[in-house]
């Protein structure tokens, strides 16, 4: 038999309605502390509550919802202590992350991430912050997955949902906005040379300068940060 002969998997539906979800969370659609609609979202997506309610499930597990017992579900929040516990863990396995991949990353697969970088800086170039978001995620994702590590890939995304969404709401400015570019050339620099000590050094450097920038926007704005 070969791969084209192969059964096409079919997602489960939950798993469709997770990403929707994500997406509207941390496009602000649906607001920190705000109740979830269920009913109104059944209808939008012409689903029934149960694969709705199994979504709900997973994006708790993520970080993202709060299930209230008897009161439904309403989008999390982060207080400044959250991030401040959550970010310097999430240093640490990424700058871990860095170190494994020198040792095992192919040069295909860095080949692929210099692509990414390449599209990432077309869109700063362009002020296109989303998908400027969605590039600079895919090319921390490459980096963990060139890690080999199964154990670290899955702490990493049990904590990643935590703060994706603090990202989104830290409105850079272009000054910390060119920083954070300026640091992701350093990373595929490094990354290349195979570097490890200097890479994994990036790395944390990188996210904890992401923690500034949203504190920085926490105490513009001076309201919780939703968590995504």
């Amino acid at each position: 038999m070969t791969a084209n002969d192969q059964p096409i998997e079919r997602r489960p539906l939950h798993h469709t309605l997770v990403e929707r979800l994500r997406a509207m969370i941390n496009a602000g659609e649906l607001a920190a502390g705000e109740r979830i609609p269920e009913q109104a979202l059944c209808e939008r997506f012409n689903v029934s509550r149960t694969p709705l309610r199994e979504a709900l499930r997973v994006l708790s597990a993520d970080g993202y919802v709060e299930l209230r017992p008897n009161r439904g579900a309403a989008v999390a929040r982060l207080t400044l202590q959250d991030l401040e516990d959550v970010f310097p863990v999430m240093a640490s396995l990424e700058a871990l992350s860095g170190e494994l991949a020198c040792a095992r990353i192919t040069d295909a697969e860095i080949a692929s991430i210099t692509r990414l970088h390449e599209e990432m800086v077309s869109h700063h170039h362009a002020h296109n912050l989303s998908d400027y978001f969605r590039l600079n995620q895919a090319i921390h994702e490459a980096v963990l997955e060139a890690s080999r590590n199964p154990a670290l890939i899955s702490t990493h995304h049990g904590l990643a949902g935590r703060i994706t969404r603090a990202r989104y709401m830290a409105n850079m400015s272009q000054e910390r906005w060119d920083r954070a570019m300026h640091e992701h050339e350093l990373i595929l620099e490094a990354l290349t040379a195979r570097r490890k000590a200097r890479l994994a050094k990036i790395l944390r450097d990188h996210v904890m300068s992401k923690l500034e920038t949203v504190k920085i926007a926490l105490a513009e704005s001076d309201a919780e940060v939703p968590v995504g």
